[in-house]
């Protein structure tokens, strides 16, 4: 497994486990899988609706020592609704509560979206309020509190671009280590890749496979299989793997980390496999001329009518 270093000496597990879409009755059984295949980094977040699930086997795992606290790495993440400064610490709180932990290793902003508290997804514009430089310093305060108090140990963003990252380098006494956007070999990201690889900020990426799994309401009438690019398959073959690993092993040697979400043990497996494949530079190069700038996850669903946010302005053009 690949680990990356943080300034203060802690270490975070390149490959981690995700559990964004999946369900309650079965998320349960994956995290148990997981850890007892290996796995130490479970990406979590609290509008995910399954952190009490998760929180249930990590209390059984640690009660029966078969991990330590300190083995694990485990994020979450705080919803739009709660990106307030009188609402970030007791939505901390909260998911501390549904996981059954005193601390987190990484709290991240799930969005540079706010919502109007008490709403946990807008239906309407007007439900939404606008992302500026004195909500962000607000929230991320707050978040800096939660770190003085012990209530997690490191802060990140998710979705920001570099022109928000930078918003946020300005105003923060607590440097956000993490910043957890889209990548995959149809959307790398190089530009922002850069940026934070220049601030000492690592890069998280989800839907590393293409998140064909995803509601339909997320999906466009026709998008790109990742999965069954015709390159992905043939370094696959070459290297007698599976498309998936070739994927994440891509993610990796990119120095980026990875969470791709399972349910199914034989691919929990092979998924985690995965960190010890390597891939040849050629094959890096080759896989290097696949970017389409495709988002599987374009945030369109911000941009309702009479909403602040539209997806250029969600992602700066980035």
């Amino acid at each position: 497994m690949k680990y990356y270093s943080l300034s203060n000496g802690d270490q975070i597990p390149g490959l981690g486990l995700g559990t964004w879409k999946s369900a309650p009755q079965v998320v349960g059984e994956a995290v148990k899988q997981a850890l007892a295949l290996g796995y130490r980094h479970i990406d979590c977040a609290a509008i995910y609706g399954n952190e009490t699930e998760i929180g249930q086997v990590l209390t059984e795992a640690l009660n029966q020592g078969q991990v330590q606290r300190e083995e694990l790495w485990i994020t979450s993440k705080l919803w739009s609704n709660a990106h307030h400064p009188e609402a970030a610490i007791p939505a901390l709180k909260k998911t501390l509560q549904d996981l059954g932990l005193d601390y987190l290793d990484l709290y991240l902003i799930h969005w540079p979206v706010v919502i109007q508290p008490g709403i946990p997804f807008p239906q309407t514009g007007d439900q939404l309020l606008p992302f500026t430089e004195d909500s962000l310093r607000g929230t991320w305060q707050a978040l800096e509190d939660a770190v003085d108090q012990g209530l997690c140990r490191h802060l990140g963003v998710s979705n920001f671009s570099a022109k928000k990252l930078e918003m946020l380098l300005a105003l923060a006494r607590i440097r956000p280590k993490i910043n957890q956007v889209e990548l995959h070999p149809y959307l790398q990201q190089r530009k922002l890749l850069a940026f934070a690889q220049a601030q000492g900020i690592l890069l998280t990426g989800y839907s590393p496979l293409g998140s064909g799994d995803r509601s339909a309401s997320f999906k466009q009438a026709v998008e790109p299989q990742l999965l069954a690019d015709p390159l992905i398959t043939e370094i696959a073959t070459q290297q007698g793997c599976r498309p998936a690993q070739v994927l994440l092993a891509w993610a990796l040697q990119r120095g980026t980390i990875t969470i791709p979400k399972s349910t199914n043990p034989e691919r929990l497996q092979e998924n985690l496999a995965a960190a010890d494949l390597v891939l040849t530079d050629s094959q890096m190069a080759q896989i290097g001329k696949l970017d389409r700038h495709y988002r599987y996850v374009s945030g369109d669903f911000w941009a309702l009518p009479g909403s602040p946010y539209t997806v250029l302005s969600l992602w700066d053009g980035e």
